[in-house]
């Protein structure tokens, strides 16, 4: 049992340090870029497109937090003015879909799929959604009632304060991501060595092969809809180097887990902004299955053609 841990601690030591060097230096720039003039500059370049998507100008700042930075920030920056309750819905929508982007889109494709793909299909789907939710629903017409939230300042005057606390909040992200990609790894190191991993890939197989994939991608599809694409990324790199999951099924594990991750924790934490969260999920979980089984087909189709030529030369 020791052994195990040992062996699964310093997988998690590597792994953490691997996806501290993409973390930190993020989290550093996309810190300081809120106490410069681009942030600001950025917010009124995105005003006016807000009312495509049935957004006021406001929107805009939320929407900016949220993907440069996190939920947390951008609920910060939603408690700040009045939405209504519709309003509030398109945006927590939008970033359940494109939240933290820099960082997750960077992590998730330390496995091999292009940043761009990765976050052209989250920005994408946000949009979509909003422009989709704006025509269809008529309701939620009411102010939102925000409970008993508050939208947390940090009030900073000198470039050395700003430098200090981007590293500061840098440095704290990576040990949270450390603090749990440790004991992630050492479980999962005991999954694979006490046979564990596979009775879950036999528990999970039809959900996997359904969406086109092979039973191996069943632990990285757990930790991803559980903790998140952030901390689940360590998880794929490692199925990538050990546990033999192809580029294909890896493809679409992030496809789905793009669309849907963290369901927990990106649906509980709108709760407080008054707005229904079981839509939100069920529109994340439906999209995630129809958009990973049209491109399992069409991975299917491609491999069909391929055969065909093979067999006619």
């Amino acid at each position: 049992m020791l052994a195990i841990s040992k062996r699964g601690f310093h997988e998690g030591l590597s792994l953490a340090w691997t996806l501290g060097k993409i973390v930190f230096p993020i989290t550093v720039a996309v810190t300081i870029l809120q106490y410069t003039p681009i942030f600001p500059w950025l917010i009124d370049f995105v005003a006016p497109l807000m009312g495509l998507i049935g957004l006021p100008g406001e929107a805009a700042m939320p929407l900016v937090l949220g993907n440069a930075l996190n939920l947390y920030a951008a609920i910060g920056a939603i408690v700040s003015f009045e939405f209504t309750v519709k309003e509030v819905f398109i945006m927590a929508m939008m970033l359940s879909f494109s939240h933290n982007l820099f960082i997750e889109s960077a992590l998730a494709s330390r496995v091999g799929v292009s940043w761009w793909l990765i976050s052209g299909i989250r920005i994408a789907l946000a949009l979509i959604s909003a422009i989709t939710i704006n025509l269809v629903w008529q309701g939620g017409s009411d102010m939102a009632q925000y409970g008993l939230i508050s939208s947390p300042a940090v009030e900073l005057e000198t470039w050395s304060a700003i430098i200090l606390y981007g590293v500061k909040t840098a440095t704290i992200a990576v040990i949270q991501l450390s603090l749990i990609i440790l004991p992630l790894m050492i479980a999962m190191q005991f999954f694979r060595e006490l046979g564990w991993m596979s009775a879950m890939s036999n528990l999970l197989a039809p959900f996997t092969r359904f969406l086109g994939m092979k039973e191996n991608t069943s632990f990285t599809m757990v930790t991803g809809l559980t903790i998140g694409l952030a901390f689940g990324a360590g998880v794929m790199i490692q199925a990538v180097e050990e546990d033999g999951v192809t580029k294909k099924d890896m493809m679409l594990a992030l496809i789905f887990l793009v669309t849907c991750h963290a369901v927990i924790e990106d649906t509980v934490v709108f709760i407080p902004l008054g707005i229904p969260v079981w839509p939100l999920l069920l529109i994340r979980f439906t999209l995630a299955v129809l958009l990973t089984l049209l491109v399992s087909f069409g991975f299917k189709l491609v491999e069909k053609r391929r055969r065909n030529i093979q067999y006619e030369h």
